[in-house]
């Protein structure tokens, strides 16, 4: 995403969820514990452009994304989406789909890792927040569910089914998405879908950790990865070592390239600044 700046101000105030920073770890958490954390109309849009803003503005260099209470997140509110979905036209319901995926891509692109933490229940658009974050860490009470088919939609809904068969493999992702069941957390490790199995209640606690190691480290170089490890996926090797050789010349240009020989050749740790 671009970091110049358009007329838009900063936005201070995020009304459907909560964002606090920390010495370049953002942690977002979606704060509606009574509903298991529902996301509405309104939580889709301040997702989508929180991430761009804060794509933009570059201070982030790790980000956490959470839930406040028994889960991480139940999904589209029932209420509030499905509802009001019905009364719809076709326009309206492109506009509304094209916006989750909105989200979906922008975690995807964000110039920083994402690092879901996931406890309780990660369930239909849940489950492909989570999905989409670059890691999942959770506890053994989480289990995600891939539900859209269970209300008469395609399983393949905000990139699920281009995301999940790269992460579990096209067979686990064919029974994920067609039948929706839920997966707890054993098999989640099993099957790839979580990056670490913490212990009870300890996911919030391991991802803030994983976040500060990340915000601590070479962020452009982490940033260049996260960009090759999306951008590659359908790229034939002759195109993707092509990639890869032109982004390394360009790090190679970089003071944290010259740093780390610096800090090799002094016997001391690198003191990275993300250039």
């Amino acid at each position: 995403m671009s970091p110049f700046p358009s007329s838009a101000p900063h936005t201070d105030d995020w009304r459907h969820l909560r964002l606090t920073t920390d010495d370049g770890v953002a942690t977002v958490t979606l704060a509606r514990p009574e509903r298991l954390n529902a996301l509405t109309f309104g939580a889709y849009a301040d997702l989508r452009d929180l991430l761009a803003e804060l794509s933009r503005e570059r201070s982030v260099r790790a980000l956490v994304l959470a839930g406040e209470g028994r889960g991480f997140c139940s999904g589209g509110d029932v209420d509030d989406i499905i509802g009001a979905t019905l009364a719809m036209d076709t326009a309206r319901l492109l506009d509304f789909n094209r916006m989750t995926g909105q989200v979906v891509r922008a975690l995807r692109e964000t110039p920083f890792p994402v690092i879901a933490a996931v406890h309780g229940v990660a369930a239909g658009a849940g489950a492909v927040l989570a999905l989409a974050a670059d890691f999942r860490i959770a506890d053994p009470s989480a289990r995600f569910a891939f539900l859209f088919t269970k209300v008469g939609l395609s399983g393949g809904d905000m990139g699920a089914a281009y995301l999940l068969p790269r992460v579990v493999g096209l067979g686990h992702a064919t029974r994920l998405l067609m039948l929706g069941e839920p997966v707890r957390a054993p098999e989640a490790e099993r099957i790839g879908l979580i990056s670490e199995l913490t212990d009870e209640g300890q996911a919030d606690v391991r991802a803030a950790a994983l976040a500060r190691r990340l915000a601590d480290g070479p962020a452009l170089a982490l940033a260049q990865t996260k960009a090759l490890l999306t951008a590659e996926l359908d790229m034939p090797l002759a195109a993707a070592v092509e990639m890869d050789a032109a982004t390394q010349a360009l790090l190679m240009h970089g003071e944290d390239y010259a740093e780390f020989h610096a800090a090799f050749t002094e016997k001391r740790p690198p003191k990275w600044r993300g250039r």
